[in-house]
Parts: C-alpha cells; sequence; structure tokens
C-alpha cells in the first residue's frame, strides 16, 4: 500500500490581462491555487481551485492549508475520506477552496491510480456538454454585440453576460442583443453579480422574461434568502444565485427546500469539493432542481467541474470563462468548446489535463509544502 510523501500548495499568479464583472469592481487579480500530493510509489494527485480578489493576488487559500496539509502525510491517497474527516474544522470554518483543492487531488490520484477519466470514475455516464460563453465587463453595447456575433461564428449557441451591474444601462443591453437576435436559436442569460435591490431585481426579471432569456443570475446577494423567495415567486424567468456564498449543505438543503431558486447553482470550490459539490446537486435533483455548476477560472480548476458535470443529469451548461486565453495559463491541455459548441471530456486518467509545470513554476509567487524542504 502506498503513503502519502510529500504535499505542495502553490499560488500562482500568471501575468494575464485582468477584468471585473461590475462598474464598482475594480480588475481583479486571479490566482490559481494548485495542490500537489505525491506518494512514494510514484503516483500524483494535481488539484486546483482559481481565486479573484481585489489589489493583490490570494495567499489566504494556500495559508489555511498549511493547516491541513500534514494531515495527509503518511496516510493511504485512496483513503480519502478518512483523510478528509481528519482535515474537518472543529473550532473555526476554513476556506472551502482549501479543501476543496486538496480533495481533487486526492481524487485525481485515483481515478489515475483506476486508469480512468476522473468522470468515469464519478458514474459519469455522458463525455460532452453544451458550453456557454462567459466573458467578463465589457465597455459598450456595441462591445457585447460584436462579441455574441464573435461567439455564434465559433459554435456558442448560448452567452452569459457579466455586465456593469446598473439595472439601466443592463437592460438596454439586453433589449440591444434581443433586437439583434429575436430567434429562438440562442439562449441568453444576465448575471449582475449580487447587486441589485429587490426592487430593481423585481423589475429586471419581469422585463427579462418578455425578452426571453435562459435566466437571471445573481440578481441580490446570495444571503438574501428571503428576497430571492419573493422573486422566484413571482417571476417566470428562472432564477439562479451567484452559488458563491451558500457554502455548507446544510445551508443549500434548506434553500432548496424553501424554494428559494428556480434552479441550484454551487461549484466544487464554494461546496468544499467534488463530494460535497455532488451532494449539492442529489439534493436539487430530489427536489426536481437543475443545478448549474460554476466552472469560470483557470482550466486546471474549470477540469474538475466538468467532470462532475459529466457525472450529473440536472446540470445542462459548462462555463466557458472568456477570453480563452486569460485562463489557459500554465496548461498543455486546455479545455475549449469545439465548432459544435460542446465541450468535450479529456480522455487521459483523472482530470485529464497536462500541466507546464516550467509554467506554472515561473508564477509561483508563495507556496506551501510539507514536509518543508
Amino acid at each position: 500500500m502506498s503513503r502519502i510523501e510529500r504535499v505542495e500548495a502553490r499560488c500562482v499568479g500568471p501575468p494575464v490581462e485582468r477584468h471585473s464583472w461590475s462598474h464598482e469592481l475594480p480588475p481583479q487579480f486571479m490566482t490559481c491555487i494548485v495542490v500537489q500530493v505525491v506518494a512514494d510509489d510514484g503516483g500524483e494527485g494535481v488539484g486546483a481551485v482559481w481565486n479573484a480578489t481585489s489589489f493583490d493576488f490570494d495567499r489566504y487559500t494556500a495559508e489555511a492549508m498549511r493547516h491541513l496539509l500534514p494531515v495527509l502525510v503518511g496516510k493511504d491517497p485512496l483513503a480519502r475520506e478518512a483523510i478528509l474527516h481528519e482535515m474537518r474544522p472543529r473550532v473555526f470554518p476554513l476556506p472551502p477552496g482549501a479543501v476543496a483543492a486538496i480533495e481533487v487531488a486526492l481524487f485525481d490520484l485515483a481515478a489515475k491510480e483506476a486508469g480512468v477519466p476522473l468522470h468515469r470514475l464519478l458514474g459519469g455516464t455522458r463525455d460532452r456538454l453544451p458550453a456557454y460563453a462567459s466573458p467578463p465587463m465589457l465597455a459598450s453595447v456595441p462591445a457585447y454585440l460584436d462579441f455574441v456575433a464573435e461567439c455564434l461564428d465559433a459554435g456558442f449557441r448560448a452567452i452569459k453576460f457579466h455586465t456593469w451591474c446598473d439595472p439601466a444601462r443592463d437592460l438596454a443591453l439586453a433589449r440591444a442583443v434581443r433586437r439583434e437576435h429575436p430567434g429562438a436559436g440562442v439562449d441568453f442569460m444576465l448575471d449582475v453579480e449580487n447587486n441589485y435591490t429587490r426592487e430593481q431585481a423585481m423589475r429586471a426579471g419581469r422585463e427579462l422574461a418578455d425578452l426571453g432569456f435562459r435566466w437571471f443570475e445573481a440578481p441580490l446577494p446570495d444571503h438574501d434568502l428571503e428576497g430571492y423567495r419573493a422573486l422566484t415567486r413571482e417571476l417566470s424567468v428562472p432564477v439562479l444565485p451567484s452559488g458563491n456564498w451558500v457554502q455548507d449543505l446544510s445551508l443549500f438543503g434548506e434553500a432548496i427546500r424553501t424554494r428559494t431558486w428556480s434552479t441550484a447553482r454551487t461549484d466544487v470550490t464554494m461546496m468544499g469539493g467534488i463530494g460535497p459539490a455532488r451532494e449539492a446537486a442529489a439534493l436539487a435533483r430530489s427536489a426536481g432542481l437543475d443545478c448549474e455548476i460554476m466552472s469560470w477560472g483557470y482550466n486546471l480548476a474549470a477540469a474538475a467541474n466538468l467532470h462532475l458535470m459529466l457525472a450529473l443529469d440536472n446540470c445542462t451548461f459548462f462555463e466557458q470563462a472568456m477570453p480563452y486565453e486569460a485562463f489557459e495559463y500554465g496548461m498543455v491541455d486546455v479545455i475549449r468548446p469545439g465548432p459544435d459548441g460542446f465541450v468535450t471530456a479529456p480522455e487521459r486518467p483523472g482530470l485529464g489535463l497536462r500541466v507546464d509545470w516550467e509554467a506554472m513554476e515561473a508564477a509561483t509567487f508563495h507556496a506551501v509544502e510539507v514536509p518543508e524542504p
């Protein structure tokens, strides 16, 4: 039986173009936090999460792992549940991304040991999924219209807008894209990053329903559960949370039971791993709800969400972060839709994406390693 010999968490801050998702939010520093779990028989698992922060890159996710990584050393890497149980917080909560990156690395190692892509280890039966294009905030309505045209030419049939998060400007954009594309051949979604008041959200949601938008995402802060329930009761356009703030299964389950959203939303990072995110999707499914999985971020982090989605039957789209190049740093293999607008599962075992470790090392600005070198 093999044993875990070494674990490292590194913070990677690539020199890529920075973007924003709201008019008052500064361009974001996007950090890829990468975990490597190395066993004494040469087996290796890799996991990653991403974070977006203002003014500087994220160090706190890796620093939270400083208190977790020693648990892994000497353990059987396939004893995932026992390791996660020992790592569970018992005093104060930990950033869910810290636990998630470790858990994904253990899943990656297990799938490699089994010789199968991770979605097969999770019981998945499909190997492709339609993608929607998900850009950052752009400068103007004409810029968005040009972006939509480019996406349609590339094969996308669904596009989600991150906008200025100002109702007047956002709805002007929604009207413009629907005038330009009045048919049913493309789905549009609007994500306003938790920025509207209840009154603004209700008014905007009614117009988005009239415009035939596929969904209305993050109109209110995720913690305003009562506000979401009111929107869900009154609006015919499906209402989704951002999925970033409901980070434990008990609260997620309560939101499902009380019909807080029309469609649920979470991801591996926010729920603390593939296992909890899969349980969250199952809770939604038991209530007859879809559960969309956020897959924004660097490719290595998005890969875990893609494999999870391929193992679910109540998730409809892969969120393709745009522009491509900003999220492909440090990868030999990348995730991009084909000309039919679908993303296809990696065929190699585990996460299935090869890492350019030289590039990752070049952009590493902080690391935690156990045992210390």
